[in-house]
């Protein structure tokens, strides 16, 4: 049984496990576009790895602060002990972020499309966001076309589609941009939904001549909640990281109470 919302599930956003969710993510629909689009086409997992500083807050579980000495009459002044710091430990992590290439086996495995689901180091300043928009625009001025699919509400907008093209739309929590290589300078195609509505189908450009095979990406993010038992490792007690706006908030905790109910049922 997938989670109490009927298109992204906002408690999936949280920092600490988005990056298994992000891979699976990729994984299926790499998967699911195969059947669309070979035997000319085929789609492969690609990966951009960098070696990013992060910091790791180490909090004891017990501070021990000392009282005042006892001065002794005549003695030296006693030595003021420190306070207690918060120690933050710089960690060289290895960063490893996928995504999708798809290639014309016809034209020696030439790159047609990329695909990219964002992860929240492409939208914090860094050099995972250095990355992430230096590989975006070798796309944009190239005759490859590109994907982006943002399913997180917190960071920047960062995708190719300028900002002020988006704000007319309103609000939104979810965002997918569609540039087409042999049209780009013409138009670009956006879906936008907010936490209360289904994740879209959209078309994935191949070539200008060649039909666009349909991902659904709510059926992915379904596959994506259940192979994960994301049903029984989410705590839906606690809020969602990042909150949700505050009229959203009463919404979910209904959803999340009748899902609840009917999975005891």
């Amino acid at each position: 049984m997938s989670g109490p919302f009927p298109g992204m599930d906002p408690w999936l956003e949280d920092a600490c496990i988005w990056q298994g969710v992000h891979n699976a993510f990729i994984v299926y629909a790499a998967e699911a576009l195969q059947a669309l689009i070979r035997p000319r086409f085929v789609a492969a997992v690609e990966a951009r790895v960098y070696i990013a500083t992060v910091g790791r807050n180490i909090v004891p579980d017990v501070i021990l602060r000392h009282g005042p000495r006892e001065r002794v009459p005549g003695a030296a002044p006693a030595l003021l002990e420190p306070d207690e710091a918060l120690v933050l430990e710089h960690v060289d992590d290895e960063i490893e972020e996928a995504y999708i290439e798809i290639l014309d086996l016809e034209t020696n495995q030439e790159v047609v499309t990329v695909i990219e689901v964002l992860s929240p180091s492409n939208k914090i300043r860094g050099e995972g966001q250095d990355l992430y928009l230096t590989k975006q625009q070798e796309v944009l001025c190239s005759n490859v076309s590109l994907v982006e699919i943002d399913l997180l509400r917190s960071g920047p907008h960062v995708l190719g589609v300028p900002e002020s093209e988006v704000v007319p739309i309103g609000v939104y929590d979810y965002l997918v941009a569609i540039s087409r290589s042999w049209d780009r300078a013409k138009r670009s195609f956006i879906y936008a939904r907010t936490i209360r509505e289904r994740l879209p189908r959209i078309p994935i450009p191949l070539r200008s001549t060649d039909p666009a095979p349909t991902l659904d990406l709510q059926v992915l993010l379904e596959r994506v909640y259940d192979a994960g038992a994301f049903d029984d490792r989410l705590d839906y007690s606690k809020p969602c990281i990042p909150r949700l706006r505050p009229d959203d908030e009463g919404w979910a905790q209904e959803r999340i109470t009748d899902w609840q109910a009917a999975r005891h049922l």
